[in-house]
């Protein structure tokens, strides 16, 4: 749910609701909070009323999750510009060719 907080299915760090974002938010004197480290389809998501924002900056995740990524920048007065991109094209990536192994090493 949105409320309280709770071990991540995963065995890797908790899951929090807007109830807990709300207070970590008044008592640091806060009001938006971002955050990484989680796959969001858009690149980007905001949730709770816009107090906290995933921020994913891998395009097209794995090779295979067709996602859009996204940088977050703030200006001189806090505002949120985002600027989102896909992942570059397989002809013009630069990534190391996997040559099959040769049979000696079998």
């Amino acid at each position: 749910g949105n409320r309280g907080g709770a071990l991540s299915p995963r065995g890797a760090g908790y899951l929090f609701g807007g109830d807990i974002v709300e207070q970590f938010h008044h008592l640091n004197g806060l009001d938006t909070m971002a955050r990484a480290h989680q796959l969001v389809m858009e690149g980007y998501k905001y949730m709770f009323n816009k107090a906290l924002v995933t921020v994913w900056s891998a395009p097209n995740y794995c090779y295979r999750c067709g996602n859009v990524a996204a940088i977050l920048k703030l200006d001189g007065s806090m505002e949120h510009n985002f600027t989102s991109f896909e992942a570059a094209p397989a002809s013009g990536r630069d990534v190391a060719v996997r040559r099959p192994i040769p049979d000696y090493f079998l």
